[in-house]
């Protein structure tokens, strides 16, 4: 009966575990996207530290909204393949934690 007790225990705690872990990394990524589109509206002078952040940012987000913008077509100026990608990892985020 103990043993029983403990693997559920522990089958609990990586259930929550998981859970956390999956709206942990889709919130992050979620603030990468608009740290993203922030950075692509404001031009700022010349600084190896900005550019750095620029390229991690656009190599982190771009492959994902690159995604959206093959389906999505521009309005105008205006892309809203960010909008999109984050509505879409709102809704992957809230089935796997319903699931998991």
């Amino acid at each position: 009966m103990g043993d029983t007790h403990a693997v559920v225990l522990v089958l609990a705690d990586a259930q929550s575990w998981a859970r956390r872990f999956v709206d942990v990394f889709i919130s992050v990524y979620i603030v990468l996207i608009f740290a993203y589109v922030l950075s692509s509206w404001i031009r700022v002078g010349y600084s190896p530290t900005l550019a750095r952040v620029q390229q991690f940012l656009h190599d982190t987000c771009d492959p994902y909204l690159r995604i959206f913008r093959r389906f999505i077509p521009l309005l105008g100026p205006i892309d809203i393949s960010p909008i999109v990608g984050i509505v879409v990892l709102v809704v992957i985020r809230e089935v796997l934690t319903s699931v998991i």
